[in-house]
């Protein structure tokens, strides 16, 4: 049995590496790839790109076994769920509960998870906002703050107290707020300027950040409230579900 758990966190390690390496490396130079060589035209041959390198992390979860269809269904409800809560809220520019449930899917099934949900939830609901290139780091964005999240929490214990409980709840709240504004806003501040023209200059960069902060509140505050109302509701019914039917991994300590 121990034998088991140090080979199946070794695999884990392995995993999160090879998706640490897609992530930071692999996705953005093919991003950058589509703006210089292909002129930011090519945007859905991109897209796809992206959402090939985030099943090779996560099929690699089944490398001893088959995937059960019941385990790609998860997947599938939270990447719906979290289309179906941006466009719920389409009237409310930036106000939007889909960054905050692909985070929570981060912390409850796995970084691979969180990113494959954020970068398809980006795809699939520019189906209804618009494709166009700012799509790519779109699908970036929102997957890697599900992988960040994913890294931070997954498999930790949480607090057993209510006191404990409030306050990491309060905490997860707080880093969906820093993670909207120091990861999501100046990545897609870095798009604009490089839809506008390819030779991006840090006052450029920086005129950006500024002129979008407001916008940028409004999205890392909604992100926090959602995290508030949402943590506790959704992560008891996916651990529920996790455990009864075995679904992917249940790490260990999270049991």
């Amino acid at each position: 049995m121990e034998q088991e758990q140090t080979l199946a966190r070794r695999a884990r390690r392995r995993r999160t590496l090879l998706t640490a390496l897609l992530v930071l490396l692999v996705m953005p130079g093919t991003i950058l790839f589509g703006v210089y060589c292909l002129d930011d035209r090519k945007y859905y041959f991109i897209s796809l790109l992206l959402i090939l390198y985030t099943m090779v992390p996560f099929l690699l979860v089944f490398e001893r076994r088959r995937p059960q269809a019941r385990e790609l269904m998860i997947l599938a409800v939270m990447s719906a769920l979290a289309v179906a809560s941006r466009v719920a809220f389409f009237m409310l520019p930036q106000f939007k509960p889909i960054t905050a449930i692909v985070i929570l899917t981060g912390i409850a099934l796995g970084p691979q998870a969180g990113f494959l949900t954020g970068a398809v939830s980006g795809f699939l609901s520019n189906f209804f906002f618009g494709q166009g290139p700012w799509t790519p780091w779109q699908m970036f964005s929102f997957g890697i703050l599900g992988f960040l999240f994913g890294l931070l929490f997954y498999g930790r214990r949480r607090p057993t107290t209510a006191r404990g409980q409030r306050l990491w709840l309060v905490l997860v709240s707080l880093l969906g707020f820093v993670g909207v504004m120091v990861v999501y806003g100046p990545l897609m501040n870095l798009s604009a300027v490089m839809m506008m023209t390819p030779q991006v200059t840090w006052s450029m960069f920086w005129a950006s950040v500024v002129v979008a902060i407001p916008m940028d509140l409004v999205h890392a505050g909604s992100t926090a409230l959602f995290l508030l109302l949402l943590t506790r509701p959704i992560l008891e019914k996916l651990e529920r579900v996790q455990i009864k039917y075995g679904l992917l991994e249940t790490p260990p300590t999270s049991r």
